[in-house]
């Protein structure tokens, strides 16, 4: 970003390398997937996947097919990429051109396929998708043998490829549910339809982020993480990202531009949610709901400054919000949001509790005028 911004989200690659390693470790040989949608996670999809590749990963996962096309351009030919979200009349021609392996989870989806395949004269990769329990899309399973007739049909007239069966788990957050071991069975259900019509499938995929590290079961022969890629406990009520072995990958911060003293009785920021109890030091943080720090942090939320714990001090503004300084601090001072805790801040976690949402939503809200800056390139796999 070349125009002056007093804020900043700092991007640490390494530890998103580092994440990926704690997440390899939880495995027994199975690929990754990453997960590098919505500009991944904030954090920026082209340098996180070329860090990502650096360090041995070769297959990446986008919700929207735009965003594929996007991410193959920056890529180059050669790692996979797999997209999910598209509609009727979307320019799959350009998907399959790409190289781009294309979700199928609707009958329509199979028809728009051979369409496209048929314009380019070339298979499209697919991954058919059941539904096992998240409802928002795949083939039921009472659909899945001709789902999988209709895909073997377009195998046999050399219009696709079906590279990969999968689907995506509903309730692998929580540690009371056995919801995952009824998603496990219905997927293996699909397994022996697609099986049955005759299809050889490479990649049978389930897991993200919690079934990586927690279902064992439902790893098959890839797993896709998103959140916990960024430092982002999937479920801190099983493990907090400290208790994880992750690193958080975004640490946002921006210059202190006001301190000032006021008596008491002082009621601060619209509403007057807050009102000082005795004279205060106060500042202000150049950062607001515009910038996607959530009206929920008034109040609430957590921050550093001079390595002094302080929270956000009445309403947040659409571009800025008041804190109470520490002692000694000044403007031209850092106020630290989050970061990792390994350094002593609080965590997109921390940020997710006080604003009653998860640590996801925290990190990918961070707006676009916010600059990023990126340190470290991702330790090439050893």
């Amino acid at each position: 970003m070349s125009c002056y911004y007093p804020a900043r989200a700092d991007i640490n690659l390494d530890a998103i390398v580092h994440n990926l390693r704690t997440i390899e470790s939880a495995l027994s040989g199975q690929q990754i997937m990453a997960i590098v949608k919505a500009d991944a996670y904030g954090h920026g999809r082209s340098q996180v996947a070329r860090a990502c590749l650096n360090a041995g990963v070769n297959f990446f996962g986008v919700a929207q097919l735009g965003e594929a096309l996007t991410l193959r351009n920056e890529l180059g030919a050669g790692p996979n990429i797999l997209t999910w979200i598209y509609a009727p009349g979307a320019p799959l021609v350009r998907a399959i051109e790409a190289n781009i392996d294309i979700s199928v989870g609707a009958f329509w989806a199979l028809e728009e396929v051979e369409k496209a395949a048929r314009a380019v004269g070339q298979p499209a990769r697919i991954h058919l998708k059941a539904d096992t329990g998240m409802a928002r899309g795949g083939f039921n399973g009472s659909d899945m043998a001709e789902a999988a007739r209709q895909a073997r049909k377009l195998e046999n007239n050399g219009l696709a490829r079906v590279v990969g069966l999968w689907s995506h788990l509903a309730r692998a957050d929580e540690p009371e549910s056995d919801f995952t071991d009824v998603q496990v069975k219905r997927f293996e259900a699909a397994r022996s339809a697609v099986s049955s019509a005759g299809i050889d499938v490479q990649l049978h995929h389930l897991a993200a982020s919690s079934g990586a590290l927690w279902h064992p079961a439902a790893r098959y022969d890839m797993v896709r993480p998103g959140a916990a890629l960024y430092g982002i406990s999937p479920s801190p009520a099983m493990g907090t990202a400290a208790q994880l072995n992750l690193r958080g990958a975004m640490q946002l911060s921006a210059t202190v531009i006001v301190d000032r003293t006021v008596p008491a009785g002082t009621g601060i920021s619209y509403g007057h949610s807050a009102v000082t109890d005795k004279e205060t030091r106060l500042g202000v943080v150049p950062l607001g709901y515009e910038d996607g720090i959530d009206r929920m942090a008034s109040n609430t939320a957590p921050l550093v400054i001079n390595g002094h714990r302080t929270t956000v001090t009445g309403r947040v503004c659409m571009d800025q919000f008041v804190t109470e300084l520490p002692e000694g601090a000044k403007a031209g001072d850092t106020a630290y949001l989050f970061g990792d805790a390994q350094d002593g801040l609080p965590t997109a976690d921390d940020w997710a509790v006080a604003t009653k949402t998860i640590g996801w939503e925290v990190i990918t809200r961070i707006g676009a005028r916010v600059p990023r800056y990126y340190h470290g390139t991702g330790a090439p796999r050893s």
